[in-house]
């Protein structure tokens, strides 16, 4: 039995009146086309059923309307909402995506994972990178197809979209300050990664901005194990009573441990988190945190991405999203009773 064919370009034309080019031009947004034309071609694509031949499509324009993606290959919040968020807003763009995920996380492998979704004939590349590089390797390919770092380096000469860690790090902890708490402990996350670095860098301006001298950090990796063994640590401290997380994760591990070793929060120690994961206001008590906007990042990514590749302009432009701080029950004012 001979296979039925699908619906060819043909069939669409002779269905909407109109020449094969038409049709083509339609499909590939051309300009020159009238409004009432590219409706009939477009009611006859929609009544056949018809799928353009991307593979063709793209030897006509010079372009796969793709867009590659190198990931970070971990199951961190912060990481996989963005790389959902770039994914969504280059489907709302038209756009198909191809991910990449590098083998570790030095230059090398995330530049191995450009090279390899440059020989796909992807359009252009969003690159999320967190941890810290030099930027510079990764600055030249953006010199050979459009590129835009996530959480990227701000140093090298490429675009760079991320959110503003310092100003919500200063937030969190200028709200426990506000509340009347001497100082503020902070859970930092682990070395090497920009927003742990950023977030530090802001908790203690906010301490610079009121004339106090920050205590010492404690380290985590992003987990609620590390939060707890933190959070285990300060709740031997009498002095402590506000503590700032690097992230909700390590804020949720403070929760126990404090709970653990018999500190009410927000009574005897507010906390704070980083993040606004969908669980913080289902925490015990919920949680007071940074919100960042991940789906912003998203959009600016692929406007930023799309415009390179519209102009074939290449771009440095730094684009800072704004956090937003959410308050909850986790924070409140110290307790001065004598018996606390």
């Amino acid at each position: 039995m001979t296979p039925t064919r699908g619906p060819a370009m043909t069939d669409v034309a002779r269905l909407a009146g109109v020449s094969h080019q038409t049709v083509s031009r339609v499909i590939n947004g051309h300009p020159n086309v009238t409004e009432a034309t590219r409706t009939k071609v477009d009611q006859a694509i929609s009544e056949l059923g018809y799928r353009p031949n991307t593979a063709a499509r793209a030897l006509v324009t010079g372009r796969s309307k793709t867009i590659g993606i190198v990931g970070t290959g971990n199951a961190l919040y912060g990481p996989v909402s963005t790389l959902y968020s770039v994914e969504y807003a280059a489907r709302q763009a038209g756009y198909s995506v191809v991910v990449a995920v590098p083998t570790s996380f030095d230059e090398l492998a995330i530049i191995t994972c450009v090279r390899r979704l440059q020989k796909q004939g992807v359009d252009g590349v969003v690159v999320i990178a967190p941890l810290r590089t030099d930027g510079g390797d990764i600055a030249d390919l953006a010199g050979e197809l459009p590129l835009v770092a996530v959480e990227g380096s701000p140093a090298g000469d490429l675009a760079v979209v991320s959110v503003d860690q310092i100003a919500g790090a200063r937030a969190a902890t200028a709200h426990l300050l506000s509340l009347g708490h001497s100082a503020v402990w902070h859970v930092a996350g682990p070395l090497g990664w920009y927003e742990a670095a950023d977030r530090v860098t802001g908790w203690r301006m906010a301490h610079e901005d009121a004339g106090i001298d920050p205590p010492a950090t404690l380290s985590g990796d992003w987990t609620a194990k590390s939060g707890f063994l933190a959070g285990s640590e300060l709740a031997r401290i009498d002095a402590v009573t506000a503590v700032f997380a690097g992230n909700d994760s390590m804020a949720l591990g403070v929760l126990r441990a404090l709970d653990v070793h018999g500190k009410r929060v927000p009574q005897d120690v507010s906390v704070v988190g980083f993040d606004d994961v969908p669980d913080a206001e289902f925490f015990s008590p919920p949680l007071t945190t940074i919100r960042q906007e991940f789906t912003d990042v998203g959009v600016r990514s692929v406007e930023i991405l799309l415009d390179q590749i519209d102009t074939g302009n290449r771009s440095t432009r730094r684009s800072l999203i704004e956090p937003s701080l959410v308050i909850r029950s986790s924070t409140g004012q110290p307790n001065t009773s004598p018996d606390q």
